[in-house]
């Protein structure tokens, strides 16, 4: 709402306030029941630049997309996810059109400018799972930070399963002693 007084050097806006989101326990400024985040708080009128007319929000889901991709870039990730999830996600891959979940084995809080992130991952076996936490929470944090602007604040890594090479069919260690 616009008000004028007197002369046009006086021109006055008016926005109504809204009510800000509740806070979540780790991120500054928490999304509540939204599921989605602001960047920027827009403003109104012909005077302010363009790029700041309006405001962005970015959903929850978003964020655990560029998450769970960029946690699978790395070498030595096999899969992600808990046992029941991997299973269903199994399934669900070979059903007639139906797509990956990216998202899964990905869990975030998205506040109004930080992100934090919970990955489960199973890895490969033999690979050094140090080194492999570590990748993947640099390229997640890379990642998102570049795409969405947000800060991640923290990303927590656990690993739950190892793949073995005999998990796929293949006899991994030879010829058997026993017979």
């Amino acid at each position: 709402m616009t008000t004028q007084q007197a002369g046009p050097e006086s021109r006055r806006e008016t926005v109504p306030s809204r009510p800000e989101p509740a806070p979540s326990a780790r991120v500054a400024g928490g999304a509540g029941a939204t599921g989605s985040t602001t960047l920027s708080g827009g403003q109104s009128g012909a005077g302010t630049p363009a790029d700041s007319r309006g405001k962005t929000s970015i959903a929850d889901v978003v964020v655990v997309k560029i998450a769970g991709i960029a946690a699978r870039e790395i070498p030595g990730v096999y899969d992600m996810g808990g046992g029941l999830s991997r299973t269903i996600g199994a399934v669900r891959d070979r059903v007639p059109g139906g797509r990956p979940n990216v998202g899964r084995g990905v869990k975030v809080e998205v506040g109004e400018r930080q992100t934090a992130i919970d990955l489960d991952l199973v890895v490969e076996y033999g690979v050094p799972i140090t080194d492999v936490a570590r990748d993947v929470r640099e390229n997640v944090v890379a990642a998102v930070e570049r795409i969405t602007g947000l800060e991640v604040v923290e990303v927590n890594v656990t690993v739950n399963d190892v793949h073995l090479p005999e998990d796929d069919g293949e006899e991994a260690y030879g010829d058997s002693r026993v017979e």
